[in-house]
């Protein structure tokens, strides 16, 4: 005897399955998205962004809003929220534990800032940070993403990359944050042998006008990599930038040792 009733109840059953998975499916396609904009999307930008229409996108990001996946910033500008920021800065807690030590050295021997970030969804993340003690000083959110072409973290993290990676991440426009930024592939790309050259890469008032960083590359025995930065304001930095180089990449060097086990 066939049991038509079991039949019937799974292929019920089915329909909401296959509408939950999509559902997850189209929330990461709007996680991603927002991502990859540091600045934050309207709801009208994210609905096109995944084409999708505007009334399920809204339905979605409520969703995500009530688990603070997303938040929403005045005027109607959506950002990653954080519990999400909070799920991607935990993921390299064991990178932090290590360097957390070094970080803080480095800080209170140089008096200024330093940051430790890595490469996420191409763009800068911020993973953890020691300030200056000093009234004038650069304190930036952790887990605030930043552009990888006009930091001195990302291009210290690109420089690491093939060409090939590098292609991928970065278009052949770029946009210009101050008039300082670098704005053409081709001359980024120069930027970056430079940098593989010399161990460190710079942001000279790049991203933001008064604000100058230095920053190099370490990695763990996994091979994963992150970027330590330096960071002052531009008139402390501007002739000092060789000794705050070489500070780093001692520092680097102590850090790279803990990292690998010796």
């Amino acid at each position: 005897m066939t049991d038509t009733h079991d039949t019937s109840t799974e292929a019920s059953s089915g329909r909401p399955r296959r509408e939950g998975v999509q559902v997850i499916a189209r929330a990461a396609e709007i996680i991603r998205l927002l991502g990859s904009a540091p600045d934050g999307l309207t709801l009208s930008e994210v609905a096109r962004g995944v084409d999708l229409p505007r009334s399920t996108v809204h339905r979605i990001v409520g969703a995500l809003e009530a688990e603070a996946f997303v938040r929403s910033e005045s005027p109607g500008v959506l950002r990653l929220g954080p519990s999400l920021i909070g799920l991607a800065v935990g993921g390299r807690r064991d990178l932090r534990h290590e360097v957390s030590p070094y970080l803080r050295r480095l800080s209170h021997e140089l008096g200024e800032t330093v940051d430790l970030a890595v490469l996420e969804g191409g763009q800068v993340l911020f993973v953890d940070q020691y300030t200056s003690r000093r009234r004038l000083r650069i304190v930036s959110e952790i887990g605030a993403r930043f552009p990888v072409h006009c930091t001195a973290n990302g291009k210290a993290l690109l420089a690491e990359l093939s060409l090939e990676e590098v292609w991928r991440l970065v278009p052949e426009e770029l946009p210009a944050l101050t008039e300082h930024t670098i704005t053409g592939r081709e001359e980024l790309l120069e930027e970056l042998a430079r940098v593989r050259t010399e161990g460190v890469a710079y942001d000279r008032e790049e991203h933001t006008l008064g604000m100058s960083a230095v920053g190099a590359v370490v990695r763990d025995a996994a091979g994963s990599m992150a970027a330590v930065t330096v960071v002052a304001p531009t008139a402390r930095f501007e002739g000092d930038e060789e000794r705050l180089a070489a500070a780093l990449l001692r520092a680097g060097k102590d850090m790279q040792t803990a990292l690998v086990g010796g």
